[in-house]
C-alpha cells in the first residue's frame, strides 16, 4: 500500500502524499524523540524527514520497502542532528516531566506499592540516561532494536549497514550499557 502512494505522490497526488504524511509521522516523531530527547527538535525532523521525502519521491526505489527508506531518511537526520550538537544549557530549556516514557510506563500496577513503583520509575531513567551516553554508533542501533522494536534486517536497511556489523554494534552497545548500569545500579 506504501508503494502504491508512493507511486501516486510521485506522480503528483496530494492526497497520497497526505496519506503517506498521516501514516508515518508519528512513527517519526517518536524515532526523532528517542534519539534526541527534545520535543522542538523531533518536530523538526519530523517535518524536514517529510520535505526531503516529497523532495526525492522520484529517487525511491520501489523495491524497497517504503517504510525502510522513510526511517532511513529520519534516522540519517536524527543523527546528524546529534553530530551537530553541542552541549548548551538555557534557563528555558525543557523540563522532563515523563514525556517520551513508553506507554506501558504508565499503566497502574495492582500489586506495587508506591515504593516499587519509585523504583521501576529511577532504574527506567537511568536506562534512559544510559542510552543517552552511548556512542554514536552504537545509539542508533539499540534504540532501533529496543524502543522502535526493529529487527535486525530492517535496521540493516535503514541504516545502510550489513546484518553483520548491525549485530557487533548491538552487542557492544548492550556490553556497554550493562557496564554501566552495573556500575550505577
Amino acid at each position: 500500500m506504501d508503494t502504491r502512494l508512493a507511486k501516486l505522490a510521485r506522480s503528483g497526488d496530494r492526497a497520497a502524499f497526505e496519506e503517506l504524511v498521516e501514516l508515518y509521522k508519528d512513527k517519526i516523531y517518536h524515532l526523532a524523540y528517542r534519539m534526541l530527547h527534545n520535543r522542538h527538535e523531533a518536530e523538526e525532523i519530523v517535518q524536514e524527514t517529510f520535505m526531503r521525502v516529497y523532495t526525492n519521491l522520484d529517487r525511491y526505489d520501489e523495491q524497497q520497502k517504503f517504510s525502510t527508506w522513510i526511517y532511513r531518511i529520519g534516522t540519517n537526520l536524527c543523527i546528524d542532528r546529534l553530530r551537530k550538537k553541542k552541549a548548551s544549557y538555557s534557563l528555558d530549556a525543557e523540563l522532563s516531566d515523563g514525556e517520551g516514557g513508553d506507554w506501558y510506563a504508565t499503566l497502574a500496577s495492582q500489586d506495587a506499592g508506591p515504593e516499587d513503583q519509585v523504583t521501576l520509575s529511577e532504574t527506567q531513567q537511568q536506562i534512559r540516561d544510559s542510552i543517552e551516553t552511548l556512542p554514536e554508533k552504537y545509539k542508533a542501533i539499540v534504540i532501533l532494536r529496543y524502543l522502535q522494536d526493529f529487527s535486525l534486517q530492517e535496521i540493516s536497511d535503514t541504516l545502510s549497514m550489513p546484518v553483520t556489523t548491525i549485530k557487533t554494534r548491538l552487542h557492544r552497545g548492550r556490553e556497554f550499557l550493562r557496564k554501566k548500569l552495573e556500575a550505577i545500579l
